[in-house]
């Protein structure tokens, strides 16, 4: 038996207990006569005691030769401690060492094994696997197990069928690029990973098991940033017989349900948010509402004098910052080189103070007089103490960089508290966006979202205008989960592929299967996926998924511990039917 107790279980009730540990050497002290070894596992710190009054001489000079991370076994009596330590549970108690083995000795880690630590983030992935062992790592992923479990509990509990699809599927045209994967026994031919079981849940739903869930991996060969990797896990959900409410009302429950049992916190409303109203309040589909700063349009009260800048623009639109008069200018210019940045793209920014006596100070005065300034603070709810920020430009860029601003003040001035959650729903997203580079349509979602009843129709005349039956659950301004009610009859499915620019030939190759499942009998039905990943970090007060899940990939999408991608070897690639070329032999 290698451990009767965990690091973390023992407690003065256990004093004059026979016990055997396991694990790791955090640190030991040595005071020549007296060695304390703080040894871990995952459960918690225990402190071992060695003294030359108690202690064998052999086992004074081993344990003088203990490493940090060397993993060792110990036998001993629980005690009380003399200096007790508050600060962990195991505090009021020491083990004395009866019996020492060392399992096995441990080099010195590249980095501290420490809360703090001073490793970097590339040598901390590098060395993953000591990485896990320090308490921020390991506390994320033993939450991640929770909130994976607490799925399972409600999902199971509300009669959904957890079912495996496949990994190895077909590759299509549509959402981001496939990793793909080459078939030896079919020469030339090539699988791709799946980007979502899309249609293998939509065929489910054919086969009768109407509550379908998968906790599954997903594939994305796509640019990666703080909260995408390559390869991602969804919550992927799909029911039968339903509309859209039954939909939102099964995933707000289930969102309370996580917030209780994992965060302690109680949610009662969902707002419902149409995705018009989103951009034109927030400037994008994802907004954070646990504060204010909603998006003023002043283009009726600013394009009346001679400001070319604003009467140039498509759309002139402002926020109010809450107690921004306080900024001095060079604060203010500051935000104006910041909304400058080629990553935000805006030209400038045009600002007003809101003072304590109701007068108004712009950098504008020249073109608008105070009646004029007071009609924009009335447009963006601005107060006294208040700085109105302005962007003008075209709407939809104006909107994305007035939308970024807007986040960073509000990170600026503490408004994001991550233990505060906010969720709502944004509805009736448009079912086609329009590629700007091709002028082609492409679908928001995916080609299987069905629009909303009576639309199809506007496909022909005004494509733009069709609303998706389509709904996106965000929390603190992120977006958590999507889903949509599906198409679930052929002819509206080859009116869709037809209007995203598939010919006949082109939609039975791809989606023939589905297609034809549909002839036998489909019944309605939608769903929604929850991106694990990003969901677990917002329930764990964080944004970037990394730091929760267990072995990720770095921004350029390397597994640097394991050092992959790698080159195969010219065997394989010959197995593989695959060009020789493609890289040095």
């Amino acid at each position: 038996m290698y451990r009767s107790h965990s690091c973390g279980e023992l407690r003065a009730s256990h004093i004059n207990t026979e016990v055997t540990l396991s694990g790791w050497v955090q640190k030991s002290r040595d005071k020549g006569f007296m060695i304390w070894v703080d040894l871990r596992d995952r459960y918690g710190i225990t402190q071992l005691i060695f003294d030359e009054e108690r202690t064998p001489k052999t086992m004074m000079e081993q344990a003088q030769k203990l490493g940090r991370e060397f993993v060792i076994q110990v036998k001993g009596t629980v005690i009380e401690r003399e200096s007790k330590n508050k600060n962990i549970p195991t505090g009021e108690v020491e083990v004395l060492v009866k019996e020492l083995t060392i399992l096995n000795n441990a080099k010195l880690p590249p980095f501290t094994i420490e809360d703090d630590t001073d490793g970097g983030e590339e040598l901390r992935m590098k060395y993953r696997y000591l990485d896990i062992r320090r308490n921020p790592v390991k506390n994320n992923l033993i939450f991640r197990s929770k909130v994976t479990q607490e799925v399972r509990n409600f999902l199971s509990g509300e009669g959904f069928i957890e079912v495996e699809t496949p990994y190895l599927i077909k590759s299509t045209p549509e959402g981001a690029r496939d990793f793909v994967v080459p078939s030896r026994m079919n020469e030339g031919e090539f699988y791709a990973l799946p980007q979502s079981p899309q249609t293998f849940k939509q065929l489910l739903m054919v086969g009768g098991m109407d509550k379908y869930f998968q906790i599954v991996k997903c594939f994305r060969d796509e640019d990666l940033r703080a909260d995408r990797q390559p390869e991602f896990t969804q919550i992927d959900c799909e029911m039968a017989f339903v509309e859209q409410e039954d939909i939102l009302n099964v995933f707000e429950n289930l969102t309370r349900h996580l917030l209780k049992e994992v965060n302690g916190v109680e949610i009662e409303k969902f707002p419902r948010m149409l995705y018009d109203d989103a951009m034109r309040l927030y400037g994008n589909d994802k907004p954070d509402i646990r504060f204010g700063m909603q998006f003023g349009e002043l283009n009726e009260v600013a394009q009346h004098k001679d400001f070319k800048v604003f009467n140039d623009a498509e759309l002139v639109v402002g926020i109010a910052v809450p107690g921004g008069n306080e900024y001095t200018r060079k604060e203010i210019d500051k935000l104006i080189d910041w909304v400058k940045r080629p990553q935000i793209g805006a030209l400038g920014m045009v600002y007003v103070k809101c003072n304590d006596d109701g007068t108004y100070k712009s950098s504008v005065d020249k073109f608008y007089d105070q009646d004029d300034l007071a009609k924009w603070a009335e447009k963006t709810g601005a107060k006294a103490g208040d700085l109105i920020a302005i962007l003008s430009g075209d709407t939809n860029k104006v909107r994305a960089q007035l939308s970024a601003l807007r986040m960073e003040l509000a990170e600026r001035l503490g408004l994001r508290n991550p233990k505060v959650f906010a969720p709502l729903w944004v509805i009736d997203f448009p079912l086609l966006e329009l590629d700007e580079e091709t002028g082609h349509y492409h679908a928001m979602h995916h080609p299987f979202t069905s629009p909303k009843p009576g639309q199809i129709e506007l496909l022909d005349s005004k494509p733009g205008e069709v609303k998706a039956n389509a709904y996106d659950l965000v929390l603190n301004g992120n977006e958590i989960g999507g889903g949509s009610i599906r198409i679930h009859d052929k002819a509206t499915q080859a009116i869709m592929l037809k209007h995203l620019g598939f010919s006949d030939e082109e939609a039975k190759a791809q989606f023939g299967f589905l297609m034809d499942a549909f002839e036998y009998g489909a019944p309605p039905h939608g769903g929604l996926a929850f991106g694990l990943d990003r969901l677990v970090s917002i329930l764990g007060g964080q944004e970037t998924i990394r730091d929760f899940i267990a072995f990720p990939k770095n921004n350029s999408g390397r597994d640097v511990m394991i050092d992959a991608p790698a080159k195969l070897d010219n065997e394989q690639l010959k197995e593989l039917s695959l060009k020789l070329d493609l890289q040095e032999s």
